[in-house]
């Protein structure tokens, strides 16, 4: 079947995509809620801060839970949780709830939702086949670009009727993505077993998270720092939505040549392709280096995010994805964090270079045991 004909794949991508618009609006939601409410802005950066500290905490042991009754039956309790926790939230602080009150309530959508994108993930293993998942996984991240950009710009379009009604949205985007979950999913072997492919080892997904946290290490040094990577070129402020411009446009097309192309590449030449763009990043070599690096990194970016992926499937016991999943989107919000923070407290051209040698060492991992191809994608997907 091709992909673009798939339903079930549409319906779990629309369901997805709602599930993670409220991640993608929360940090400028609690920002616009705090100043309206207390004159602050800082208050909303703690309020994420304690919000993604619930997540990355709680995701693990709440996609435990997930394995346990399956995705399909625990993704729309979870999300239903999800959207009581952000509508608790907006009620408190539509009745002048303080800070502290804030702070605790922020939890409860924090704790639920963490394991929501390891759940999808999961998901997506059982509505569509061996053959598609790769191409899947791709055109997935693809759309995902568009989230991240959509969730800020719907959240100023929103707050034009109140700074309530961005909470608000994001509580009906979690009943949306729990109305379109997929109910039934298929119990047919996926990647993780077939001729040639071995059992998993106690370890083998120690690469693949490694490429995870990579990911997110280097694309934040670009995401977090548009604006001093232009002063340090001597260009108004005004430039920096150029790197980001840049670095979307890139990812979009490098993961629309790579579904296109219909074949599982090989994560190495991905990394190889994050070491080139760090160190020509970290050189400061004016504009020229600048967007060559910031394309470099977005085109092989999307090709990685696909190929960690499928591979981490494989070597995932099969009663353990959505922990397992959950761990790996755990591990690579870490390493964006991580880089986020690198950039507020190192000289500009470091980072870059810290992602350089985590990107250097998942290549190395991977020599040993060179990473195959699984399988091969359908052309006429």
């Amino acid at each position: 079947m091709s992909l673009f004909t798939h339903r079930a794949y549409w319906r779990w991508s629309a369901a997805v995509q709602f599930a993670r618009l409220p991640s993608t609006m929360a940090p400028l939601a609690f920002t616009l809620l705090t100043t309206a409410t207390t004159g602050s802005y800082r208050l909303g950066g703690v309020l994420m801060s304690v919000f993604v500290a619930a997540e990355m905490v709680c995701a693990v042991p709440v996609g435990r839970l997930l394995d346990r009754v399956g995705p399909s039956r625990g993704l729309p309790a979870l999300l239903l949780l999800t959207a009581a926790g952000y509508v608790v939230l907006t009620l408190a602080a539509a009745n002048g709830a303080p800070s502290a009150a804030l702070l605790v309530l922020v939890l409860l959508p924090g704790i639920t939702g963490g394991a929501l994108s390891g759940g999808f993930r999961t998901l997506l293993a059982e509505t569509v086949d061996d053959e598609l998942l790769p191409r899947a996984t791709t055109v997935d991240a693809m759309i995902l670009d568009g989230v991240l950009v959509g969730g800020p710009a719907l959240v100023t379009l929103l707050d034009l009727a109140g700074p309530l009604v961005p909470l608000a949205a994001m509580a009906a985007a979690c009943v949306a993505a729990a109305l379109l979950v997929p109910r039934r999913a298929g119990t047919r072997d996926r990647v993780e077993s077939g001729p040639g492919i071995p059992p998993a080892r106690p370890g083998a997904a120690l690469p693949w998270l490694c490429c995870a946290f990579t990911i997110g290490l280097l694309t934040s040094t670009i995401e977090v720092a548009p604006l001093p990577l232009v002063q340090r070129l001597g260009a108004p402020e005004t430039a920096a939505p150029v790197v980001i411009a840049v670095l979307t446009g890139a990812s979009i097309a490098g993961s629309a040549f790579y579904a296109w192309r219909g074949k599982i590449g090989d994560p190495r030449l991905f990394l190889a392709g994050f070491v080139l763009g760090g160190l020509l990043l970290s050189a400061d070599l004016g504009w020229p280096g600048l967007i060559a690096s910031v394309a470099v990194i977005g085109a092989f970016g999307g090709p990685l995010v696909a190929t960690t992926s499928v591979n981490l499937q494989r070597v995932l016991p099969k009663n353990r994805r959505s922990a397992g999943f959950s761990l790996s989107f755990t591990v690579q919000a870490a390493g964006f964090g991580l880089g986020s923070l690198a950039v507020g407290v190192l000289p500009l051209w470091l980072p870059p270079l810290l992602g350089v040698f985590a990107a250097a060492t998942a290549g190395a991992m991977l020599v040993r045991k060179p990473a195959r191809a699984i399988g091969t994608m359908s052309v006429t997907s």
